[in-house]
């Protein structure tokens, strides 16, 4: 049975932590941590002078700060500081009976993905893909409406409601199932671990971020070699970029790379889904029965709420 958190609404207590990296420019952490305390009432937050090289605190103190933030039933919202790396360390010392028994909104994405995943996995709880701390100064009005909608138990379910896209149908059909998913690449590593979930059944959602299609092409082979691909119901591929190519290296497209995935599965999979590294973008619900309604034409992305609204 899932672990929905309490809603999170304006003015609620809210830690701010940071479970992976540092922030690249501490302006850019201050001026989003100060449009957060326009919003929430912000408890605790991650403060400079932790760093052990790419990691924003030692292992140790960045799995307690969690644990705090778990533990204190006046903490209504865990907003991630940023991505970068650091997460994956953090599975195996992780109270995930603690995090069970106090459900918390925990929201972030990207390297934040092997969290979210190994919550639902180990602790049956629900978690939103969405901004980080560092993008809440130059997030659009779309994105974090998408994020705040989600956070407050909208009834508006749509997945890409409010936002200026048109996605695009692969395989037209119909599923259903828990969405899962998030970052490629962090997901990816989590298979054959003990944190990684069940994705049988699942709506599977993914996204990346400077990474050429070969690598791409590699994730995914690793993907339908561990019985993924086969396993889930349906499929959302959200933003990926490739960073700069060399134009004399030879290489196929992304859409060529998806299409040989893709293209023949009996499920629906959609295309184009405004989510992932660039802005904007909408936030995505993990851990939450989901469905997809696909035609030729257009596509209907839905989910339930994240929280026990």
């Amino acid at each position: 049975m899932l672990r929905r958190p309490p809603p999170l609404h304006p003015g609620a207590p809210i830690a701010v932590v940071a479970p992976a990296s540092a922030p690249r420019s501490r302006s850019t952490y201050e001026e989003g941590l100060a449009r957060l305390r326009d919003r929430y009432d912000v408890r605790t937050a991650w403060h400079p002078g932790t760093e052990r090289g790419y990691l924003a605190a030692p292992d140790a103190a960045r799995a307690e700060a969690l644990h705090q933030a778990f533990e204190d039933p006046e903490i209504r919202g865990i907003l991630c500081v940023r991505g970068g790396y650091g997460c994956l360390r953090l599975l195996p010392r992780i109270d995930w009976t603690l995090a069970r028994k106090h459900p918390t909104l925990l929201v972030g994405y990207s390297d934040v993905t092997a969290l979210h995943l190994a919550l639902y996995a180990r602790a049956d709880g629900t978690g939103l893909s969405g901004p980080v701390v560092t993008e809440w100064a130059q997030a659009d009005a779309a994105t974090l409406k998408s994020c705040q909608r989600w956070c407050e138990g909208s009834t508006v379910s749509d997945l890409t409601a409010q936002m200026d896209a048109s996605v695009n149908v692969l395989v037209p059909g119909r599923a259903s199932g828990p969405l899962l998913g998030g970052n490629l690449s962090v997901l990816t590593r989590l298979l054959g671990t003990p944190f990684a979930p069940s994705f049988e059944g699942a709506l599977l959602v993914l996204e990346e971020v400077a990474e050429p299609p070969y690598r791409v092409d590699r994730m995914l082979a690793h993907l339908e070699h561990a019985g993924v691909l086969d396993a889930v119901s349906g499929v959302l591929l959200g933003t990926f970029t490739t960073g700069d190519l060399a134009p004399e290296t030879p290489t196929l497209s992304l859409s060529r790379v998806f299409n040989d995935y893709f293209a023949n599965r009996p499920y629906p999979v959609v295309t184009n889904v405004p989510y992932g590294h660039q802005l904007p973008r909408c936030s995505i619900p993990i851990g939450v029965p989901g469905q997809i309604h696909a035609t030729s034409s257009a596509a209907s992305l839905c989910a339930e709420p994240v929280v026990d609204a």
